[in-house]
């Protein structure tokens, strides 16, 4: 197998691809060829050595895979061998997902439906988990709620847009001018160009905001939201935001992606139903995950980008 290996944090420059044996399956896992593995900002977290609890070195980075089932370990069996499976095992332990092969918990795993490519499928679990997690878990979406999502044309954003959409909800997607047409396909009511529009100035008018950046932004979006809303956030809010929502009567709360077998076969019902489709922005080459991973920050991209190992 190929594998991207990291021996030091630092910069895109750390990540070296090398050659290793296969991994064998443990128990309940399968081994599975990995057709595509997606690309995520902690990626580069991990990398440059800011996450909190980075792992031993050498590190492979990545946990958003899909590919096919090669072959099962002692007491695996739900996926026969010939199964596309997408998955993000392992979270936030070491995975090793930029590779051309992985053994992985197959409670981990869903089946990738037939709508989407390898590509679109590690597109989706990080990012997908991540919205569903914090819009139907932590915010308790129910159909017929009026929904903001910052960040709606990101890799959780453009997912979320479509998530909420397809539960019922009506759903304002802020993004910049440029990406509101395809927040408009994918199922937003409403577009807000966060350069111009602040979505607190229309007063409480949401009974859900799925918020990308916490911090000081968090404070801000307080009064977009109705009393007895939720404030999900992707990061830690300011002390101020959780002092705040307390005094008026609304939630606020921070959250943190965990693997969910179950919760990824919602996500594959979706998807083979047509109501929800990842966008790919960009594919790269196993051996430029790190260029991979600069265009991703750089460049802010509509949607996903892959790796092809």
């Amino acid at each position: 197998m190929r594998k991207i290996v990291q021996t030091l944090t630092g910069g895109p420059d750390v990540l070296e691809l090398t050659e290793a044996p296969d991994p064998v399956p443990g128990e309940g896992e399968v081994l599975v060829a990995v057709a595509a593995a997606g690309i995520n900002p902690v990626d580069a977290a991990f990398r440059a050595g800011l996450f909190p609890a980075l792992p031993d070195l050498p590190f492979t980075l990545g946990w958003d895979i899909a590919g096919t089932v090669v072959s099962a370990g002692p007491g695996a069996g739900r996926f026969p061998k010939g199964t596309r499976v997408f998955g993000m095992p392992r979270f936030p332990r070491e995975a090793g997902g930029y590779a051309s092969a992985i053994a992985a918990p197959e409670a981990e795993l869903a089946a990738t439906p037939e709508a989407w490519s390898d590509a679109q499928a590690a597109a989706m679990p990080l990012a997908g988990l991540t919205a569903w997690q914090g819009l139907v878990g932590a915010g308790k979406l129910a159909p017929g709620q009026t929904v903001l999502i910052t960040a709606a044309a990101g890799g959780v954003g453009h997912l979320a847009v479509q998530i909420a959409a397809a539960l019922g909800a009506r759903v304002t997607a802020s993004a910049s001018a440029g990406k509101h047409a395809a927040l408009t396909a994918w199922g937003a009511a409403e577009t807000l160009d966060y350069t111009r529009e602040a979505p607190e100035a229309q007063g409480p008018r949401f009974d859900l905001i799925l918020d990308a950046f916490g911090g000081e932004t968090s404070a801000t979006l307080l009064p977009a939201l109705k009393s007895g809303g939720a404030l999900v956030c992707l990061r830690e809010p300011s002390p101020e935001a959780r002092a705040q929502a307390e005094a008026q009567g609304k939630s606020i709360r921070r959250i943190g992606v965990r693997p969910n077998g179950p919760q990824l076969e919602e996500l594959a019902r979706l998807g083979a139903e047509g109501r929800l489709t990842p966008a790919v922005a960009r594919t790269f080459p196993l051996a430029e995950a790190g260029a991979a991973q600069s265009f991703l920050a750089d460049e802010k991209p509509v949607g996903k980008v892959v790796l092809l190992p």
